[in-house]
């Protein structure tokens, strides 16, 4: 091996060139080992690969010959069987970039076969082996870590020994996945290549490894010169359209094993132990699905699966809750006064809008205040607290968890050095001087220009949130505009005997209809703002791959919580905050009458917004996660059925496959974190939140597996040491979920009130009652309001058979008229205030610091893992140091004795 003295490249500046590949600078090829290939100067020096036949084998993984197994695919059309198009000479471009390009690998030592395709002869499948030269040469650059010797620390045993017939029933079967054995490794070093654990030189770096490696290759070999400067990278080749794709190979078919004894089948086990329906209850076979696609794949399912298992806790306690609040609905005392006819019946509700709203009844809300004794009781606040405490247990544990999933999968000190992606050094027109190396370098624009990007993204950031605010405010507008519709349609008949009347209340119907809309609105939004983050983020032009995710990750995230929880912000913090008093009313935009709640709160409408939005968005999700890649599958088997009796090779049933793009993994972590903000932030009012997640996430997990082992081409492995920007983003959301847990108790529950009664307005100086009870708590919380002080008399009376009454009741805690202080807030308000802001104070004081006592009590790192990160660093140096320093001992002995040997013959004829 030696270094590279000319690559094949295409000279082509003087040539027009509209295609977005960009001007690219490859900055470290230099420093790559690689075989000299010549000088070639024109397009019939090209080293083209190989072609041959197909040989009829269907599971190969291998070229023709047997021996060199296939790590990666490229796919082209041929561009002497395709139609010109209409620029002249495109077709000949994209041949010479792809020639230059092919043979440029071939200088860099990978191994090249192209075979035609069986069902269509335009395409092309160009296959890439890297030999062990080049495995190595590479590896010892992209600092892999690999095996030194078998791991010689004992493994704990676990803590429910007594159970372990039931893990066992839960975890995959050993005799068919076999447990992968355990190493201490160190990063590369072909100087040092006897000191690593090679027992067979095809299987020491692993498939994943290998396909890791091509690619790194691939994405940095170039293929054109233009304006001085190289162009390189096969991502930029397939989004030309240069290549169809590129991809590494499934090992196997999904539903049956290959005919190729040596195949590991890995693919098949996946799908039967992992993806298959029947194995909903087992445990993940994560150190498996590690193996075959990635770290990076690996970490998101074992934080998938890990957020699943807390989740089963979470939903136990809701559970709980929820059948303690309905086992005790009867006993719900200001429930049976809503109901009873003669207390309920007998309260007549003063209008809730200006013309054709009618008086009411308060107990044709009997059932909406049945079903909120559910939701609103003891239990909601016990769950409150305990999910508090949940979230810090599930953060803090998952740490730990990833700690040793950093360890077991070598990327405790991942070294490798990022590059920068092409879309960012293709921009790069602006030469600097580097104030560290004092050498000039390309950057893609000045100061003042990225002032003038980030000013622009940022305000197109805000002008899309700003957008969803206004579809909040439309969601508004329709409730106000709805509701008097409503009010004047259902409540036609008080008698309390209308079976609509008595489940659909004008409250009811408004809250369903309005939330449906929502949510529709709230998924076209999504939609559409998807496209635009990724224009934004691209014109903002991260320079690495994780910048490009970060960015785009805090502007998708920052939109759909604006998305997804304002519209529950609304109700649970601002609806029926700012009513008024109905002699003086507060209106909203000068024309629409704010809206009021039930009498027993907003709570009930929260938690029937949580359940649509929540509910309707995991079963979008899984229907179109499920139904969109078989579809498209489906309709490419349709237009192959001519071809579909020709035995096809492994490469071009995986082509026909769907590919997964870069952001794939990216949503998959938003649909989850979205719902782990309506599990923590608004679970005080729908206690059945984690169950519903839990149920949603058993399905999430097969599904996503059934969709990687079944539907997608196999991806090209990644490291990743943990979940990036997601678990600041979920720490985030922890602690504002205290806050709003604290607030809705407060502010959107009934509770505070009503404890604030029974304790000091139920009995003397304030009450009646001899002892505490909850007796009298509707009539005292219901303020009086003399129908003669409407401020528009034209607003008089429009229902007939009021009778004689003079008075109607309001939910608020005023002064009846004739009082000094008519209409002004009562003692009892102030009361209720100061408990809510005393609530809140100690709730929050309460869960921080159980939040921090837990955070510092337990440690990021068990000590165990600690254990095994230091025996591994010992071991690496007592191998790989004082191996050589005996080596050098035993040589300086050697030179030693032989000079001592030399000086002894020299001295002995003298004393003879």
């Amino acid at each position: 091996m030696q270094k590279i003295t000319r690559n094949v490249l295409l000279d082509m500046e003087e040539e027009e060139d509209d295609e977005d590949d960009g001007d690219i600078v490859l900055e470290n090829l230099e420093q790559t080992i690689v075989p000299n290939c010549g000088s070639l100067e024109s397009q019939h020096d090209f080293r083209t690969p190989e072609f041959e036949e197909f040989n009829g084998k269907s599971d190969s993984l291998f070229f023709n010959d047997g021996q060199r197994r296939i790590d990666f695919v490229l796919v082209y059309e041929d561009e002497s069987k395709k139609k010109e198009t209409n620029k002249k000479g495109t077709n000949e471009k994209q041949r010479r970039k792809r020639q230059a390009y092919e043979s440029n690998l071939i200088c860099h030592g990978l191994h090249l076969e192209a075979t035609r395709s069986v069902l269509d002869d335009k395409l092309v499948f160009v296959k890439v082996h890297a030999p062990w030269e080049v495995l190595c040469t590479y590896a010892e650059i992209m600092h892999i870590k690999l095996p030194l010797k078998p791991n010689d620390l004992k493994t704990r045993g676990s803590a429910f020994g007594r159970l372990n017939w039931f893990t066992k029933f839960l975890s995959v079967d050993e005799s068919i996945i076999k447990p992968e054995q355990e190493f201490f490794t160190a990063p590369f070093e072909k100087n040092r290549l006897n000191d690593f654990y090679i027992v067979d030189r095809d299987t020491f770096f692993n498939p994943a490894t290998r396909s890791r490696i091509v690619y790194f290759i691939l994405s940095r070999v170039k293929y054109q010169v233009m304006n001085n400067v190289n162009k390189f990278g096969i991502n930029r080749l397939v989004s030309s359209g240069i290549y169809k794709a590129a991809f590494p190979l499934h090992d196997c078919k999904f539903r049956h094993r290959s005919e190729d004894p040596s195949c590991p089948n890995e693919r098949y086990l996946l799908y039967r132990e992992w993806a298959h329906p029947r194995s909903i209850y087992k445990k993940q076979p994560l150190d498996l699905i590690r193996k075959y696609y990635g770290e990076k794949i690996g970490i998101y399912f074992a934080w998938l699966g890990y957020y699943t298992q807390m989740l089963l806790l979470a939903a136990i306690v809701g559970v709980a809750c929820f059948l303690y609040g309905y086992l005790n609905q009867d006993n719900c005392t200001w429930s049976k006064e809503v109901c009873n006819p003669d207390i309920g019946g007998k309260i007549i509700m003063c209008p809730q809008c200006d013309r054709l709203c009618p008086f009411w009844k308060l107990n044709i809300t009997c059932e909406s205040s049945k079903q909120l004794c559910i939701f609103d009781s003891f239990g909601t606040l016990v769950f409150a607290v305990f999910m508090g405490v949940w979230v810090t247990l599930f953060l803090e544990f998952w740490k730990r968890r990833q700690a040793e999933l950093e360890y077991e999968w070598d990327t405790v000190e991942l070294q490798q050095e990022e590059q920068a992606r092409p879309e960012y050094e293709a921009q790069c027109t602006h030469v600097v001087i580097n104030e560290i190396t004092q050498e000039e370098e390309r950057i893609p624009f000045t100061t003042c220009g990225k002032c003038i990007r980030i000013t622009l993204c940022a305000s197109a950031v805000f002008f899309w949130i700003l957008l969803i605010i206004a579809s909040v405010i439309g969601i508004i507008v329709y409730r106000l505009s709805v509701f008097i519709v409503f009010s004047a349609k259902l409540p036609k008949n008080l008698n309390g005997t209308d079976p609509i009347q008595k489940y659909l209340t004008p409250q009811t119907a408004t809250s369903i209809t309005a939330s449906i809309i929502s949510f529709i609105i709230i998924m076209i939004l999504n939609i559409i703002y998807e496209k635009v983050a990724i224009m934004i983020t691209n014109f903002e032009l991260p320079r690495t791959q994780t910048d490009y995710e970060n960015s785009l990750t805090m502007k998708m995230f920052l939109f759909q919580f604006v998305n997804y929880y304002s519209s529950c912000f609304y109700i649970a913090f601002f609806k029926g905050k700012f009513v008024g008093y109905p002699g003086d009313p507060v209106y909203w935009l000068g024309k629409y009458r704010n809206e009021e709640c039930d009498p027993g709160g907003c709570l009930l409408e929260l938690t029937t917004q949580l359940i649509i939005i929540m509910g309707g968005k995991a079963i979008w999700n899984n229907i179109q996660e499920v139904l969109m890649p078989w579809i498209m599958n489906l309709i490419g088997r349709f237009h192959r059925v001519s071809g579909s009796e020709k035995i096809t090779p492994r490469w071009e049933q995986d082509y026909h496959l769907q590919p997964m793009g870069k952001l794939g993994l990216f949503y998959e972590y938003l649909e989850m974190i979205i719902q782990f903000g309506f599990v923590t932030l608004f679970v005080a009012s729908f206690p059945l939140a984690p169950l519903l997640a839990l149920v949603n996430n058993i399905l999430e997990i097969r599904v996503d597996a059934w969709k990687l082992t079944t539907q997608f081409r196999r991806l090209v492995p990644e490291k990743a040491q943990d979940i990036g920007a997601w678990q600041p983003i979920m720490q985030g959301i922890a602690i504002l979920a205290v806050v709003t847990n604290a607030m809705i108790i407060a502010f959107t529950s009934d509770m505070i009130p009503r404890l604030v009664y029974y304790w000091s307005f139920s009995v003397p100086p304030y009450g009646d009652h001899a002892d505490y009870t909850m007796q009298g708590y509707i009539n005292n919380t219901l303020s009086y309001f003399n129908i003669a002080d409407f401020k528009n008399k034209s607003l008089g009376n429009p229902y007939v058979g009021l009778g004689d009454h003079t008075t109607c009741r309001y939910r608020d805690f005023r002064y009846p008229p004739g009082h000094p202080q008519e209409y002004k807030h009562n003692i009892y308000y102030w009361h209720v205030i100061a408990a809510k802001l005393a609530f809140i104070i100690v709730m929050e004081h309460v869960i921080y610091s159980v939040k921090f006592i837990i955070s510092y009590a337990i440690p990021d790192v068990s000590k165990l893992t600690k254990s095994k990160i230091k025996r591994e660093k010992y071991l690496t140096q007592k191998l790989l140091h004082e191996s050589h320093l005996k080596d050098m001992t035993k040589n300086m002995g050697v030179i030693a004795e032989r000079m001592i040997e030399v000086v002894d013959n020299n001295l002995r004829p003298k004393l003879d």
